[in-house]
C-alpha cells in the first residue's frame, strides 16, 4: 500500500515510518527539512521537504505520492511544557488547523480515499464518568478548538473516509516525558508534585503503541476512537512512579491555589479534576493491542 504522512519526522512519525516500511508499504514521508529527511529515509521511508503552511507545495507532495492513505502526524509542540507562557499552544494549534486543512485538501487533490488523523484523549469535560467513551460530551471552551475543528472536518468531508485516533498522553522517546525530555528533568527538581487530593485521571500512550494504532487505522474502522493504553492513571499513582523510573525523589504535593498560580489554572484541573480515556471500542473494532499495556512498566522500559 501506498501511504503519505504528515509530519513523519516527529515522535509518532518516525516509528510509523519504520512499522509500515517493516511491513511492506511504500511510505513517503513529508518533513520541513534538515535532519528530519535524514530521520525519514533511516527509518525506511521516502522523504519529501514540504512546507503544510504552502497549500500548493503540499498539494503537489501529495498528489505525486499517488498514496492510498494519508496519515496525518502534525504537531509543533515547543521543547519545555510552559503552559502559562504566552503563546505555547499558538504553533501547535496553527499547524493542526491550517496545516490540517491544507492537508484535507491535499488528500482529495491525490483522490486518496482514506484519512487517518491524530487527536487528543484529554478533551472530554471534566465532569461525568472519570473513564470517557467516544460518545461523551468534549469540553468546548475554546482550549480544544484547534484539534475539534480538524476532526470535525476531516470526518465531515465526503471526498474520503476518515478515522480519528484520539490519542493518549504520550510518552517515550521524541516527548516531554521521555529520559531526556523536559519533565523528566521538571520531575528530577521535584517540580512535578501531586495537586491536591491528585485525583485526576490521565490515560497514556507510548509512541509505538501511537504508530501501531495508526498501522492498525489503514484498513480498519471509521469515526472518533480513544487510542490510550489499558491502565487510566490517577496523578497521585502516575507520578511518583514516573518520578521513580527517571531516579528522581518522591514528588511533593501542593495545594489546587498554588498549582494554579504556578502552572495556570487548566493544568491545575487537569491534575485534580482531568479524566482518562476508554480505548474498549479500538480495541474491539480493529483488533488493535498495546504493546505496553500500562505505563507501570513503560515507564522503566520504555523511555
Amino acid at each position: 500500500m501506498k501511504i503519505f504522512i504528515a509530519g513523519a519526522s516527529g515522535a509518532i512519525g518516525l516509528p510509523l515510518v519504520r512499522q509500515l516500511a517493516a511491513a511492506g508499504h511504500e511510505v513517503v514521508g513529508s518533513t520541513r527539512g534538515g535532519q528530519g529527511a535524514a530521520r525519514i529515509r533511516e527509518a525506511g521511508g521516502i522523504a519529501v521537504a514540504c512546507d503544510v503552511f504552502d497549500r500548493a507545495q503540499l498539494i503537489e507532495a501529495v498528489v505525486k505520492a499517488e498514496p492510498e492513505v494519508v496519515v496525518n502526524q502534525l504537531t509543533s509542540l515547543p521543547g519545555k511544557f510552559e503552559p502559562k507562557k504566552k503563546g505555547f499552544y499558538d504553533a501547535n494549534n496553527r499547524i493542526r488547523s491550517e496545516g490540517g486543512d491544507n492537508l484535507i485538501e491535499a488528500t482529495a487533490a491525490a483522490g486518496a480515499p482514506r484519512v487517518v488523523t491524530q487527536s487528543i484523549s484529554f478533551l472530554y469535560e471534566l465532569s461525568g464518568p472519570m473513564i470517557k467513551a467516544e460518545e461523551e460530551p468534549v469540553d468546548r471552551s475554546g482550549v480544544h478548538d484547534a484539534v475539534l475543528g480538524h476532526e470535525r472536518k476531516s470526518l465531515e468531508d465526503d471526498r474520503f473516509e476518515a478515522v480519528v485516533l484520539r490519542y493518549g498522553l504520550l510518552y517515550g522517546p521524541g516527548t516531554w516525558y521521555a529520559r531526556d525530555g523536559y519533565l523528566s528533568g521538571e520531575v528530577r527538581k521535584r517540580r512535578l508534585p501531586i495537586v491536591g487530593g491528585g485525583h485526576g485521571m490521565t490515560s497514556f500512550l507510548h509512541v509505538e503503541d501511537a504508530a501501531s494504532a495508526a498501522v492498525a487505522a489503514l484498513e480498519k474502522g471509521e469515526g472518533i476512537y480513544n487510542v490510550t493504553d489499558d491502565e487510566p492513571a490517577a496523578t497521585r499513582d502516575w507520578i511518583p512512579v514516573f518520578a521513580e523510573s527517571v531516579g528522581a525523589k518522591p514528588p511533593r504535593k501542593v495545594p489546587f491555589w498554588l498549582a494554579a498560580l504556578i502552572a495556570g489554572k487548566p493544568i491545575a484541573l487537569q491534575a485534580t479534576e482531568g479524566r482518562g480515556a476508554s480505548n474498549a471500542k479500538f480495541k474491539a473494532q480493529t483488533g488493535w493491542e498495546p504493546s505496553i499495556p500500562s505505563w507501570r512498566q513503560g515507564f522503566f522500559e520504555a523511555t
